[in-house]
């Protein structure tokens, strides 16, 4: 990563958790935006739109990651840069995530395939599939660096699903997204004196709206085997060292909890600047 003296900020394109659409919240997606480049992180159903409410401009993309497989955080991850591409996208964007990140993409190619060919021949549009590249993360490390960030990618531990947490580095500050996880060694290393942690959260006492299905109990085991409790958050931030906890990927997202159960829950155990996130917050 080269000296810039481009400043960095977040933007929380989206702050919910869970599949199903809300009116609360909309579904996870971040946006490190550092001058005139934006770096996507997740892409949960409507991305493209909260881009446009935050003023981010399509042309912007430089890369776009997916920290796992569940559809709130990779929905829109082909849909957001295919409607880019109709805007003003040109590339190059670098998209990477856990196997089969490669194999999805080449699927929506397959599905966007119609679209392409008529706006290449009608509008003149460039060649979109050469724009793009997806690569699978196997191991680790730094998986991404242009001149202006460097991205880390981790395990974390959101079983039975593989998943990654990343974290950004930019001249000026450092961030780290949990993506969905339970708490781990391996986030705590990653997240090492960052700047920001974004990390989802989970209100335990409030999931039993969720639970009224014909799955509900199997469905409360994997909440409570696979995410983080409210409580549980602000340790993590200790442990780690960070400056300034933003807890996202609420769950529930809807019905909503009161944004004071959250803070106070994540205070017990985290002294630092706390940040209960919202929907195209500016960090």
């Amino acid at each position: 990563m080269k000296g810039t003296d481009m400043a960095s900020k977040l933007v929380l394109l989206g702050t919910g958790g869970g599949p199903t659409p809300k009116a609360e919240r909309s579904a996870a997606a971040n946006a490190i935006v550092v001058g005139d480049a934006t770096y996507i992180i997740d892409a949960g159903n409507g991305v493209a739109r909260q881009m446009a409410f935050a003023g981010l401009a399509f042309n912007s993309i430089r890369a776009v990651g997916i920290t796992h497989h569940h559809s709130d955080h990779n929905a829109d991850a082909g849909t957001l840069l295919h409607l880019a591409w109709c805007s003003n996208l040109q590339g190059p964007v670098t998209t990477f995530g856990p196997a089969p990140w490669s194999e999805i993409w080449e699927s929506f190619l397959e599905y966007s395939k119609t679209d392409v060919d008529i706006r290449k021949v009608d509008e003149g549009r460039p060649d979109f599939a050469a724009m793009v590249t997806a690569k699978d993360v196997v191991d680790p490390g730094v998986i991404f660096e242009d001149e202006r960030v460097r991205i880390t990618a981790a395990w974390v531990n959101h079983p039975p699903i593989p998943a990654l947490a990343y974290r950004i580095d930019t001249e000026d500050r450092s961030y780290v997204i949990s993506g969905d996880t339970t708490p781990c060694d391996s986030l705590i290393e990653l997240a090492r004196g960052a700047d920001v942690l974004v990390h989802e959260v989970m209100h335990i006492p409030s999931i039993d709206p969720l639970l009224q299905r014909s799955n509900g109990q199997r469905l409360r085991e994997h909440l409570i085997n696979s995410h983080t409790s409210s409580t549980d958050v602000g340790h993590i931030a200790t442990d780690a060292g960070v400056g300034t906890l933003v807890l996202s990927h609420f769950v529930p997202g809807s019905p909503a909890v009161d944004e004071d159960i959250w803070l106070a829950d994540a205070r017990k155990g985290f002294a630092g600047e706390l940040v209960a996130g919202r929907d195209l917050m500016v960090i």
